[in-house]
């Protein structure tokens, strides 16, 4: 059966697996879930209540929700009658949700807990927008309304629309994270994210018909979306955590062969391993770090003889084991995209056999414009893998990385100035500096527009520096600074669960995150710290001055992004003072 339209997966995934679990939701503490079946029946039915409600093709309609089933429910019920749905991340504000309401004419938004219905209804004030929920929620209707209206609809009806809908169609308007000011609109179509799906099957190590994924990164976001179709493309049974504060209880419970990151969330995971490593005593702390070691030296295409071989073995099986069961037991990949991948954690995962493998790619390109092929034979660490199928990459005289392909996104809605200052003669200009090696492996080296440059002329690349620096245990969260100024300084967010440690092990009393950071032995660590990773940067990439900062950078907060990126323009501002005191 081919898939000419996402909607059609639904059919497919009947015909080829009929699973038993497409998708499942934890409710009241019970997993409740749905077969492939259930799934196009749902799906059937909410389709025909939105006909019934009004929804025409051409439609927007605003999807804002935490991850679960009816997120999905409601995605492929809008696709099958050419409705185009407009997913929001539930933690921006009620003002930038009125400016995508207004932005895109949303006629009706599916909105998930009480806090976003609050947030929705502010921003819907004054406009006829309907707000419907998924959770049960006072002043709002329920969803299952709808799907029941479905229920004495006429099937024939929703044929009729669903052969209108052709492959080049727009079925979405995702709003990119705004890292540089109001968000764009970036129409995708059916086409664009079908070529990522079938492109990205074949580096997919995870068995199909009989695989479970855990998803937790935003839907909303067209890395989780995406992969979401490519695993009910495949038959892997999607389950959605409860929160991030019960990922670990749910990874345990699952035990998944697959999920979806970001970098960010691997280094916490990286930085909770090794923090309890510093809490063991004795032997068991000198074979955790012997094991630590051995893990970061590994390459995985090279072999380095005999007796590190047999030291790895060991370690497996006596420490890195563990690492394995909290888990779940059963990871055959991990796939991590959205930003730059530390060498060093890629290296010490995938020692320890769990096989983690960096994307490249952005909502303008569906998102996969190249990804890792998860085998020791394959994986290229500190690359991003490999071209996809169909996908044209090359690298533009000042390094930029532009695409080509079907991946590549219409445009941005109802800005066609904007569209065209990125897509030249087909090519779609990324704002990523990188390199090609071998022909098809893609490397990134930065953001054009974080690149600066300083009074002396030398230009400074502050991601890859910035990754380094948060090797350091101590170190949490980092941003270079210093453009037109003479030397690039920083602000640190430390580690405030290695600091803890750090002062256990020197006897110097923890009193409060605020205090620490202001006393001196602490700041002469700091420095330290800095000094050893400085050795790896050039004389005028070097940091000559930081400062300490006492509370962590986050989405609510808004100095990061929802995928964890930071804001530059938000810090610079926030912390206008701080950065000013550092060229004093």
């Amino acid at each position: 059966m081919q898939i000419n339209r996402l909607f059609d997966i639904i059919p497919f995934q009947i015909a080829t697996y009929d699973s038993e679990v497409a998708l499942a939701e934890k409710v009241n503490e019970k997993w409740k879930t749905y077969s492939s079946k259930n799934f196009k029946e749902i799906v059937d039915n909410l389709s025909l209540g939105l006909i019934a409600e009004g929804i025409l093709p051409g439609n927007k309609v605003a999807i804002i929700s935490e991850n679960r089933p009816q997120w999905n429910f409601v995605d492929l019920a809008l696709q099958q009658i050419g409705a185009i749905s407009v997913p929001m991340y539930p933690t921006i504000s009620a003002e930038d949700y009125r400016y995508i309401f207004d932005h895109a004419s949303v006629k009706m938004a599916f909105v998930g807990s009480e806090e976003i219905f609050e947030k929705a209804k502010e921003a819907a004030a004054g406009t006829s927008i309907e707000l419907l929920s998924f959770d049960q929620l006072e002043g709002c209707r329920y969803w299952e309304e709808i799907s029941k209206q479905g229920i004495s609809g006429n099937l024939a009806d929703l044929e009729s629309l669903k052969d209108n809908v052709k492959i080049d169609d727009m079925f979405t308007i995702i709003y990119t994270s705004g890292t540089t000011g109001r968000p764009k609109g970036v129409m995708l179509t059916h086409r664009n994210v079908i070529h990522n799906l079938l492109a990205v099957e074949d580096r997919m190590m995870v068995p199909r018909g009989k695989s479970k994924a855990l998803s937790f990164l935003p839907l909303c976001h067209i890395y989780e979306r995406t992969g979401s179709f490519c695993f009910m493309y495949m038959g892997v049974s999607i389950y959605y955590a409860e929160s991030m504060e019960k990922l670990g209880d749910n990874l345990k419970e699952i035990q998944p062969q697959v999920f979806n990151t970001v970098p960010r969330l691997l280094e916490k995971v990286y930085d909770k391993i090794v923090a309890k490593g510093y809490e063991l005593q004795g032997l068991k702390k000198s074979l955790f770090f012997w094991a630590l070691n051995l893990g970061l030296k590994f390459e995985p295409s090279k072999s380095q003889g005999f007796w590190y071989d047999l030291q790895l073995s060991i370690a497996n099986k006596l420490i890195f084991s563990k690492w394995r069961e909290a888990l779940g037991g059963n990871i055959l990949q991990i796939n991590s995209g959205a930003s730059a991948l530390q060498p060093r954690l890629a290296r010490v995962f995938w020692g320890a056999r769990i096989p983690v493998c960096e994307g490249y790619g952005l909502t303008e390109t569906s998102p996969v414009v190249s990804t890792s092929i998860c085998t020791l034979n394959e994986i290229k660490i500190g690359y991003v893998g490999r071209l996809v199928k169909e996908v044209q990459v090359k690298i533009a005289e000042d390094g930029e990385i532009l695409v080509k392909g079907p991946n590549v996104m219409l445009g941005y809605y109802t800005q066609p100035e904007l569209t065209q200052e990125v897509i030249i003669d087909g090519w779609f200009h990324t704002g990523d500096i990188g390199e090609l090696s071998e022909g098809n492996y893609l490397k990134i080296t930065d953001r054009k527009k974080e690149m600066f440059k300083t009074s002396g002329g030398k230009y400074i690349a502050p991601q890859p520096m910035e990754n380094k620096f948060k090797e350091s245990t101590l170190i949490e969260q980092i941003i270079i600074v210093g453009e037109g100024k003479n030397y690039p300084a920083a602000l640190i967010v430390p580690s405030f669960d290695g600091l803890r440690e750090y002062c256990k092990h020197k006897d110097i009393p923890y009193t409060s995150d605020h205090e620490m950071v202001g006393k001196s032995e602490i700041i002469e660590k700091y420095q330290r710290e800095i000094e050893t990773l400085n050795k790896y940067f050039g004389k005028w990439e070097q940091i000559k001055r930081f400062e300490l900062l006492d509370t962590p950078w986050g989405v609510e907060s808004g100095e990061l992004t929802p995928t964890m990126k930071l804001k530059r323009k938000v810090i610079h501002s926030k912390f206008a003072k701080e950065i000013e005191r550092l060229y004093i």
